[in-house]
């Protein structure tokens, strides 16, 4: 359910497109934010014959989605911003069910990036072995909890550039992270919005990117 490349396999998304109703994010942030609170799909050519939405249609059908789910949230546990990017993180290639049952042992005693690392790459891992690539997480969340105490004071940073700096980090969960964490207008595109987003002509594209872009 993601894009590979800097996150190292398929990231479970279950977060949806663009921020609450009140434009925010339920977290506190250092970026001075508060208000509401998974990187790309594995890539197919739009459905052959599939016209583009007319634009027309385009109200009507978000009014649909709106009437469905009026506030979608991620189905990520988490109580801090940090601990939204571990779950991010920890989520290629795993449900998020999964996730969820590994991060509630795991925040129990690491909630923070200097607490991450003292608990060390081993004592990550034994706690998140029912995950897939667990070994690989493991590895690249003491990577980027290091990056976050040395260059950014331990905070989650609130810039796309600096967040898929960190290792294991890709595009989607940078926007997953910047809609959901610090109410960026982004969108993160996993392989179920890339499939509808061609399926209906809503936002036509070869990739996530493309996708993404068109909507």
């Amino acid at each position: 359910r993601d894009d590979v490349g800097r996150d190292g396999g398929r990231e479970g998304a279950d977060a949806r497109c663009g921020s609450d109703a009140a434009g925010e994010c339920r977290v506190a942030t250092r970026c001075g934010r508060t208000g509401d609170h998974r990187s790309g799909a594995r890539t197919r050519p739009p459905v052959a014959g599939t016209p583009a939405m007319k634009a027309l249609d385009v109200e009507p059908f978000f009014a649909a989605l709106k009437a469905a789910n009026p506030q979608p949230l991620s189905e990520l546990e988490y109580s801090s911003v940090f601990e939204l990017l571990v779950a991010g993180l920890l989520s290629a290639q795993a449900t998020d069910a999964g996730v969820n049952k590994a991060t509630r042992r795991l925040f129990v005693v690491a909630r923070t990036p200097p607490q991450m690392l003292a608990l060390g790459e081993e004592g990550i891992a034994a706690y998140i072995r029912t995950i897939g690539l667990y070994r690989s997480k493991a590895r690249h969340l003491i990577q980027t909890c290091r990056l976050l105490v040395e260059q950014h004071e331990g905070e989650v940073p609130c810039t796309r550039a600096e967040l898929q700096a960190l290792p294991g980090v890709g595009r989607k969960t940078a926007n997953v992270i910047l809609n959901v964490a610090f109410g960026e207008p982004t969108c993160a595109v996993d392989t179920h919005v890339f499939r509808v987003a061609n399926r209906t002509g809503l936002a036509p594209g070869r990739d996530p990117l493309q996708v993404e872009q068109a909507l």
